[in-house]
């Protein structure tokens, strides 16, 4: 039977990746994150080992207990208060680079039977958020943007170990992720979730708060957790970076009614503004809301993450017209054998019942 290890099973795609092999056949399951992990999913089915993996010897400590790895999943990150300034940060992007080497240098020495390791990167590796233009649609056999950023790190040192300890890799580079995580750094789930139920509490319309229209894409955790699994044993998968998206094109504008609808609330006029601004404003509203209706968290901070910075630059409040799009190619992903797609409003709609279910939201 395999053993995956799963690096920061408390995000927002680590945790979707833990339930998802939690209940998968022929799969042992170690989580591995500094907090305990909360997934939807029987926690007997899967061991969870507390690790700062900023620490090189808090990760020695946990490896000499990972004899048994076959596979990994690293989804940890570390991102700074407010999102922008850490993605042109070279201290930040050093320090994801070390967070990788903390785990994978001594586990290389311990996990005798390690086969398979799969990467998160995301569609900043295509430069937009660097100055570049990306192509429409962005594929992943276009050559390296070359821009300061962790994930080329990550990568290089990853391609370098893998080869020197025989073991093969899978990178996927995901489009906006959505779930129903907490505390998250970037989902915007969150901070809508938490505009609507404080728009609701001051008797205001779910109104719009971003500027004019822009495509987008969106991905399902839940089906990137299928992609991984199928990543870990798939040989069309090896040495292979793959685009992954839902599979249809969307913008936040259009679907801001089917949100509503979902959260129960009127659709009001156009109000754009910086969510992350008017939130925070409002820590005394959501501590009411949390104790009135015994909801999982009260403070708002720990409930959003750094989900609220990242939902203002998808919904560019300042915008006035349609802007260059990123868009990402999945034709490589199907080629391979993965052709699960999702419907993205019907993923939306499914989230904000899971949020209702987890106690996340009234």
């Amino acid at each position: 039977m395999n053993t995956v290890l799963i690096a920061g099973a408390t995000g927002l795609i680590g945790e979707a990746a833990l339930t998802h092999f939690a209940k998968a056949d022929n799969w042992k399951v170690i989580a591995l994150s500094r907090r305990k992990p909360e997934p939807v999913c029987d926690p007997a089915n899967f061991r969870h080992i507390t690790v700062d993996l900023c620490d090189l010897s808090s990760c020695r400590s946990a490896c000499a207990e990972l004899g048994a790895v076959t596979h990994i999943i690293y989804a940890a990150v570390a991102e700074q208060a407010g999102l922008v300034s850490g993605w042109h940060d070279t201290e930040q992007m050093q320090l994801n680079l070390s967070m990788l080497q903390n785990l994978l240098e001594p586990l290389r020495a311990t996990a005798a039977n390690l086969q398979h390791v799969s990467l998160l990167q995301g569609a900043k590796a295509y430069g937009a958020h660097a100055g570049q233009i990306p192509p429409v649609p962005a594929r992943e056999s276009a050559p390296r943007v070359q821009h300061d950023n962790f994930y080329w790190l990550q990568e290089d040192y990853l391609k370098t170990i893998a080869e020197e300890a025989a073991f093969t890799w899978t990178i996927l580079r995901p489009q906006v992720v959505v779930g129903s995580t907490s505390g998250a750094a970037m989902n915007p789930m969150l901070a809508f979730a938490a505009y609507a139920e404080i728009r609701r509490a001051e008797n205001k319309p779910f109104s719009f708060p971003g500027g004019a229209l822009q495509l987008a894409e969106t991905v399902d955790a839940e089906l990137i957790a299928e992609a991984l699994e199928w990543a870990a044993t798939a040989t069309a998968a090896r040495e292979q970076t793959f685009n992954i998206t839902n599979g249809d094109v969307c913008a936040w504008r259009e679907l801001w009614p089917a949100l509503a609808a979902a959260f129960n609330i009127e659709v009001g006029p156009d109000e754009p503004m910086s969510l992350a601004a008017y939130l925070v404003e409002r820590q005394d509203i959501w501590e009411h809301l949390a104790q009135k209706n015994d909801l999982r968290t009260s403070n708002l901070k720990n409930f959003l993450g750094e989900s609220h910075h990242y939902a203002d630059i998808l919904l560019r409040a300042n915008s006035t017209a349609l802007q260059h799009p990123m868009l990402l190619s999945t034709i490589k992903l199907r080629q391979a054998g993965f052709t699960a797609c999702r419907d993205s409003e019907a993923v939306l709609t499914r989230l904000i019942a899971e949020m209702k279910t987890r106690r996340f939201i009234p």
